[in-house]
């Protein structure tokens, strides 16, 4: 299956033409709150592990704010990211180019994006460069390609499927799992 269906070519819905400035910013609404629900969830799972992990040593420190705040963050970033289809030399190819690709760009940018927002933080907070640079996954090559890796196949699942719901068209895949009636032909 290829997304060179007329549905993955119109883009998202948002950005077709003929919709309502109203219609359009639905759509960003309701795309950025899947978007931040799915990574508060991811986060919040991670923020959950962390502590059983820090529980078992003694230690009793760890905030699910940060879940909370990152998914609000990333979300964003990522809806910006769509946006701008990076992917987009891939849609003639099989749906797991697109997946795989995408998988990679945003695990890349959130550990992009996450590292300045910790630079930045630590600039207020009166912090050196180096100070504010984030430890990531305990420090050193092993720790930051653990995060990748973890990250990388998190996100897998929500991309397939956006990107299969869009080259099914708008609503088929929703329809197909919850049994609406676009879906019952």
């Amino acid at each position: 299956m290829s997304t060179d269906a007329p549905a993955a070519d119109a883009g998202h819905a948002a950005g077709q033409p003929g919709h309502t400035l109203k219609q359009r910013a639905a759509e960003e609404a309701r795309r950025f709150f899947a978007m931040f629900v799915y990574l508060w969830i991811l986060f919040g799972l991670f923020s959950l592990h962390q502590r059983i992990i820090l529980r078992q040593e003694g230690i009793g420190l760890t905030s699910q704010g940060f879940a909370f705040v990152n998914a609000l963050v990333l979300a964003k970033v990522m809806l910006v990211a769509e946006d701008l289809n990076l992917s987009r030399w891939l849609r003639n190819r099989p749906l797991i180019y697109p997946i795989v690709s995408d998988a990679l760009i945003f695990t890349l940018l959130f550990l992009v994006v996450h590292v300045l927002e910790e630079v930045i933080v630590g600039h207020f907070r009166g912090e050196s460069l180096a100070a504010s640079v984030p430890v990531i996954g305990g420090g050193g090559i092993v720790g930051l390609l653990c995060v990748s890796v973890i990250l990388f196949f998190t996100l897998i699942p929500y991309l397939a499927f956006s990107h299969v719901n869009r080259a099914l068209g708008a609503g088929h895949l929703r329809a197909l799992l919850f049994g609406t009636a676009a879906g019952r032909r």
